[in-house]
This record gives structure tokens, C-alpha cells and sequence, in this order.
């Protein structure tokens, strides 16, 4: 009994592991059947336009109701990005995004955040759904096409005054038109903070321009972000080390983190032009040093959950021992002082979480503190 479960769950985890790509195959028996291409753009598009509508109309819908209730400067909006095809390796953190609501909301905890905001005010937290991420790839939608959809529905959000996006994915291929998109809108460059286990600046990994490993390159060749500090790193290769240097990216790697942590927890005070001495005497001394998201459009946070070590988030695409603990992570958030204008959570694999749903508690938890972040 137990083997005819175990092999219902392994035909059930195959056939998710192969979702998104039906849509290209589908695509390729129209391409053969001699379908006009015509007709099939024209489809295409509508179908992508509907999609823009729903974001468009519950973002209008929810930015309405929070202006007519006052206060509000900056609200977090949930924005869902099920995109898994770009990842490597697992493609189950497009199964992440319904996983994570769950989890926030689950009653086992309250909904306040350790910094006193209050979830259940939707001043402070909203939600505008999904992008419909497989319905658009099943009509045979490229990946071109698939990230622009994305960075516009990031900016119908913002159109929203006072909704700012906390994107939930998905794998981390969708930073790049998150980021885009925020860089766009509000007309300049930003500084990242991405707390992850890889720096995800391959050129093209494995030959894919948008794979969740090459985001960040992309993000840096467009010119989207100053200053890009990526936290928590211990599998990098030479290629992320050199494409590090190219792009004038601050990597500070677990092997070194004991020393760092300083620095690290106190990114309020964090120059970029200073050596590791020179700011720890910096920090020491309180002296003028200019702030992370001072002169630019704001900062944006991207969490990979395979930052904090497996013990504390086992379900993981891609497990790499050794890294931030909880606490470590909520530190170096709690402790910046900036202008957070979106965030993203991504890499959660529902696949490979305990049965009790460990991991996506924990998600759950950096969305509600992300939150706090945000909203104001």
C-alpha cells in the first residue's frame, strides 16, 4: 500500500514538474498544422490583456478603498508571480504563491507584526492575486512576451497610489521585471538588497537569458539598480565572482559573515565606497556616511528563502548548508532604515517542504515583516 502511494506522489510531482511546458508543445502542433500566425499573435494578445484587466481592476479596486479610508503613505499589495520554468533545477515554486497566503493567514499565529503593524488593517496589507502565469505560457506565450506582462502588471499596481508591490514567486527569474518595472515607474535606478545562497548574475546560464540563476545580471545590465548588495552567499563560482566585479557588486559570503555581521545589521550607515575597515571604523565612530537608498529612487529587498540554512527552511529547490539563521535575517531587515518600495519573497518549493508546512511558515513570516517594511 504504502509503494502504490509513494508511486501515485512521484507520477503526481512529474506531471507538475512538466506544467508550462504543454503550452509550448501546443503552440508547435498549431506552428505544424499551418495555423496563421496572425490568428495565434491576435490570441495570444487578448489573452494577455485579460489577464492585465484582472490585475488592473482589483489594484484599482483596492487602491480606491484604501484612499477613501485615509492614512495610509505606502501600502504593501501581494502581488503572485507562479513561475517556475525558469529555475535550473525544480520548478516547484510556481506552486509557492496560494501556499504562502495560506500560511499568513493561518490561525496558528496572530497578525501582527514584531514591529506592531497590523496584517488585518488593509492600509497595511492588500492583495490584487495572481498573475495568471500558466494560463498565458499554455497559449504558447515566450518568455520575452511573459516577462513584460509581468513588469506590467508590477506597474499597474503602482499606478495605485498608495499600493507598492511584495511580490510573491515563483523562482527568482522574476526579480529582473519586478525590478524593471519599480526602476521604470518611478523613473530611476535602485539600491537592491537580495539576501540569497547564489548571486544569480550568471551571463546566461545553461543558455537562458531569463533563468532564475541570470536575473540579476539582467537587472544590471539595464542600468535598474546602483548599488546591488547580495547577503547570505556560499556557492558562487568564479563566473559570479568575476560578473560580480564587472557590475561593482557588494558580495559579502557566509565564510565571512562573523565578521561582516556589523556592517550587515547596520546597512543604514553602509558606504559603498569604503573598505571593510574603513566602515567598521565608520560605523564605530557614527560619522556622515551615506545611507543605503540615499540618492536614488528608493530601495528594493529580494529574499530567496535558500538564504537562511536548510534547518530553517528545508524546502528549498537548491539546499545549501551553512547559511543566516532566522533571526539573522530579520536583523539586517528590522535594522534598515530606508525607503523599501516593493520586495519579493521567491525560491519556496512547496514540493520539498516538511509535511507540516515548515517553510512556508517561514516565508510567511518574511512577507509579514517585508510587509512592515513597506507600509507606512
Amino acid at each position: 500500500m504504502e509503494s502504490v502511494k509513494l508511486s501515485f506522489i512521484l507520477l503526481k510531482l512529474a506531471g507538475m514538474n512538466s506544467i508550462g511546458r504543454s503550452g509550448i508543445r501546443y503552440l508547435h502542433k498549431l506552428n505544424a498544422a499551418n495555423v496563421p500566425s496572425e490568428l495565434i499573435e491576435n490570441g495570444q494578445n487578448r489573452v494577455i490583456e485579460a489577464s492585465l484587466t484582472l490585475i488592473r481592476e482589483r489594484a484599482k479596486l483596492k487602491g480606491e478603498l484604501i484612499r477613501a479610508m485615509g492614512g495610509a503613505v505606502a501600502s504593501a499589495s501581494l502581488l503572485g508571480v507562479p513561475l517556475g520554468h525558469n529555475s535550473s533545477f525544480l520548478q516547484g515554486p510556481a506552486f509557492a504563491p496560494p501556499r504562502i497566503r495560506e500560511a499568513i493567514w493561518c490561525g496558528s499565529t496572530n497578525s501582527t507584526t514584531e514591529e506592531g503593524k497590523e496584517l488585518n488593517d488593509p492600509r497595511i496589507l492588500t492583495d490584487v492575486g495572481d498573475v495568471p502565469i500558466q494560463e498565458i505560457r499554455d497559449c504558447g506565450v515566450d518568455d520575452d512576451r511573459l516577462m513584460n506582462t509581468v513588469s506590467e502588471s508590477v506597474k499597474l499596481v503602482m499606478e495605485q497610489d498608495p499600493l507598492r508591490p511584495l511580490v510573491l514567486g515563483g523562482d527568482h527569474s522574476i526579480s529582473f521585471p519586478v525590478v524593471r518595472a519599480v526602476s521604470e515607474k518611478l523613473g530611476g535606478p535602485l539600491d537592491i538588497l537580495h539576501l540569497d545562497a547564489h548571486p544569480d548574475i550568471y551571463h546566461s546560464f545553461e543558455g537562458n537569458k531569463y533563468s532564475h540563476a541570470s536575473s540579476f545580471a539582467r537587472i544590471m545590465e539595464g542600468g535598474y539598480a546602483r548599488r546591488l548588495l547580495q547577503v547570505g552567499i556560499r556557492s558562487i563560482t568564479s563566473e559570479g565572482r568575476e560578473q560580480g566585479k564587472k557590475f561593482g557588486v557588494e558580495q559579502y559570503e557566509m565564510r565571512t559573515f562573523s565578521r561582516d555581521r556589523q556592517i550587515l545589521e547596520n546597512l543604514v550607515s553602509l558606504s559603498l565606497s569604503l573598505s571593510l575597515s574603513e566602515r567598521l571604523g565608520n560605523l564605530n565612530r557614527c560619522g556622515n556616511i551615506p545611507k543605503l537608498g540615499e540618492g536614488v529612487k528608493g530601495v528594493y529587498i529580494s529574499v530567496d528563502v535558500d538564504c537562511l540554512d536548510p534547518a530553517f527552511a528545508p524546502g528549498v529547490s537548491h539546499i545549501e548548508p551553512g547559511g543566516l539563521s532566522f533571526r539573522d535575517v530579520l536583523n539586517i531587515l528590522h535594522n534598515l532604515q530606508a525607503d523599501v518600495v516593493a520586495a519579493d519573497v521567491v525560491e519556496f518549493n512547496p514540493q520539498r517542504d516538511t509535511v507540516d508546512g515548515m517553510t512556508a511558515m517561514v516565508a510567511a513570516k518574511l512577507v509579514r515583516e517585508l510587509t512592515a517594511k513597506i507600509s507606512k
